[in-house]
């Protein structure tokens, strides 16, 4: 599962790191805290000559489907069956993304409640989820662009706090994820748990489980 994360990288760092040509205009990108589904959020495609930056709403509605509410349920993928659902599977071959972040949330269940943890890189650095992307043409005729976020059984990091964590690339396949390949074996060897000695996790506010909070302050350890 993966509910919610954050992204307060600067626009022209995105720019850099993805090798962006195209992009949405600066004024629609700000940071955020405590990004949750049916937001819209930032993603990267592959246009088929340059890498675009743009928003998808969060909670993907396939292009077949008959209710946009559906993307309420299509929030994450499942690396090991994405090849295989209908919802996921044309998507899956052609039309990926990548998700950037810098950190993601998770509630760990303890007796005394469930306490919000956050997850990230040691080194702070910037890191990508594999995501798909569709779009739904809605009954007024309006192109309506989604995504969702691909899960993986959780690593030794995770595995405490939730069975599942969101497909973490390293920087090396994230140009393979985005290209025009379509061997399912070779994308699926991709969907792997991320190293959990990169990673680290702490406690954090329980201001966050209410998206309506999104400021710096929750990103601090308790």
């Amino acid at each position: 599962m993966c509910g919610r994360y954050t992204l307060f990288t600067n626009y022209e760092q995105l720019m850099d790191r993805f090798d962006v040509a195209v992009a949405m205009d600066e004024e629609f990108y700000a940071p955020s805290f405590n990004i949750a589904p049916s937001q819209q959020v930032v993603a990267i495609i592959h246009d088929g000559k340059s890498n675009r930056m743009g928003q998808l709403k969060w909670g993907l509605v396939p292009s077949w489907s008959k209710d946009e509410k559906i993307g309420y349920k299509m929030i994450n993928a499942r690396a090991e069956t994405v090849d295989e659902k209908p919802s996921f599977r044309q998507a899956f071959l052609k039309r990926r993304c990548l998700i950037p972040m810098n950190s993601f949330y998770e509630w760990k269940t303890t007796t005394s409640g469930k306490v919000p943890m956050l997850i990230k890189m040691k080194s702070d650095e910037l890191f990508t989820v594999a995501g798909l992307w569709e779009m739904w043409k809605a009954p007024d005729g309006k192109s309506i662009y989604t995504c969702t976020l691909l899960t993986t059984e959780a690593n030794t990091l995770m595995e405490d706090i939730h069975h599942r964590m969101p497909v973490i690339f390293k920087q090396e396949n994230e140009k393979n994820w985005l290209d025009s390949l379509q061997n399912i074996d070779e994308l699926k060897s991709m969907l792997v748990p991320y190293d959990a000695s990169l990673m680290e996790v702490f406690p954090v506010s329980s201001e966050v489980n209410s998206p309506k909070n999104n400021h710096i302050g929750l990103l601090n350890s308790l």
